[in-house]
């Protein structure tokens, strides 16, 4: 009776290993796929420090995607919140640059009706 129970403990922590550790971290990629997209929508590849942070999560979905494919899916749902982090910094990097433009034609836009309104923009 003893043996059985031993043997049937170790088949099933055979076929556990078998089965590989971790499940395939596919909402983190998906979730960090759409974090790519975003970043590229707001303009990320146009601002220097935000393509950087873009490439790197683009590279870390594609070693991602390689670490799933040799089944090992939790070194890969690090990375790829390794990933989703660089995507998510990228987005407010180009953000940050959009709003740096949208407020600086604010105060080229304000400093010009000064201009006017004291006569200093027309010709005399």
């Amino acid at each position: 009776m003893r043996l059985t129970r031993l043997a049937l403990l170790m088949g099933a922590a055979w076929l556990a290993m078998a089965c590989g550790g971790a499940a395939i971290p596919q909402e983190r990629l998906t979730s960090a796929e759409g974090a790519v997209r975003a970043a590229e929508a707001a303009g990320a590849p146009t601002v220097p420090q935000a393509a950087l942070h873009l490439k790197k999560a683009q590279d870390h979905i594609a070693q991602a995607k390689a670490l799933i494919a040799d089944d090992e899916n939790e070194r890969a749902d690090y990375v790829l919140q390794r990933a989703e982090a660089d995507a998510e910094l990228a987005l407010a990097q180009a953000r940050e640059d959009q709003a740096k433009k949208e407020a600086q034609e604010a105060i080229d836009m304000v400093e010009e009706l000064r201009g006017k309104t004291t006569g200093k923009g027309t010709a005399q």
